[in-house]
């Protein structure tokens, strides 16, 4: 890759631009992010010193063929109506705004622009993010294959149909917030039993994220590996009555249906 543009320098957009740096994908005087807020600009210079920064858009087109639109969801339409005029043939657009669907995007721009849609998630910000990505009926396998190079510099990526994506959104994209969730609730439970405040915070933290590596590298399914965890009578067959009891498993799953609906209504906004 030669260049690498973004148009958005918040977040997320740094964290990409990071990541492509850190695994050789691009070099970080390579990278242009347009952003009309000056104090975006600068922490994304800060943070990824040899790149470049600009408060026009027209020039990240002008130099990058690949251009990250990287903007909230309600800024797209004025964003796309901007570049329209300066999208060749030789770029290809990855939109990460949620619920903004390539229909959307395309309907706006010159026809038989190159288009990806992608959901990452927050995750990426410490390279351990979960992606998805949808492609166009322009996009070639060859700008499947570097966004997957992309995604996979912040963490793991995953193709998918387009409608997919609002399970995706409502699974890994608003998951984190109920992992937290539970990760504050299982704190909560160790503060009654009268750990303190940050020992409970820093086991209940530790237990997830070695649950979770236990899942990703035994190969053995979440069920069979509670199975280990349960004896009968036991400390933790208790505690799964109380989940039960409480409906706990049907309240995470409510919750991930609940933000894969809310997904499909902002498509259609």
């Amino acid at each position: 890759m030669k260049n690498l543009g973004f148009i958005g320098a918040g977040r997320m957009a740094t964290a990409l631009a990071r990541g492509c740096v850190t695994a050789n994908l691009v070099g970080a005087e390579g990278v242009l992010a347009s952003d009309p807020h000056q104090p975006s600009r600068e922490k994304f210079a800060e943070e990824l010193p040899g790149a470049r920064v600009t408060g026009e858009n027209a020039a990240v087109l002008s130099e990058c063929d690949t251009v990250v639109l990287a903007v909230k969801p309600q800024m797209m339409d004025g964003v796309l109506a901007e570049i329209r005029p300066h999208v060749e043939g030789r770029h290809l657009l990855v939109s990460i705004a949620a619920g903004v669907t390539l229909e959307r995007l395309a309907r706006q721009l010159p026809a038989s622009t190159r288009l990806i849609r992608v959901m990452p998630n927050t995750p990426c910000l410490i390279g351990q993010g979960a992606s998805a990505f949808a492609l166009d009926a322009a996009a070639t396998a060859e700008d499947a294959a570097m966004v997957e190079r992309l995604l996979a510099s912040v963490g793991k990526s995953y193709e998918v149909e387009e409608p997919l994506l609002d399970a995706v959104t409502g699974l890994s994209g608003s998951g984190p917030a109920f992992v937290y969730t539970v990760i504050e609730a299982m704190a909560a439970g160790g503060v009654a039993g009268g750990l303190s405040p940050e020992l409970a915070l820093e086991l209940a933290t530790q237990t997830a994220a070695g649950a979770a590596a236990m899942v990703a590298q035994t190969g053995l399914s979440p069920a069979e590996l509670r199975s280990h965890v349960t004896s009968p009578n036991g400390t933790t067959l208790a505690g799964l009555n109380a989940l039960a009891e409480r409906n706990g498993s049907a309240a995470i799953q409510a919750a991930v249906e609940a933000a894969t609906n809310r997904s499909i209504e902002l498509g259609k906004s």
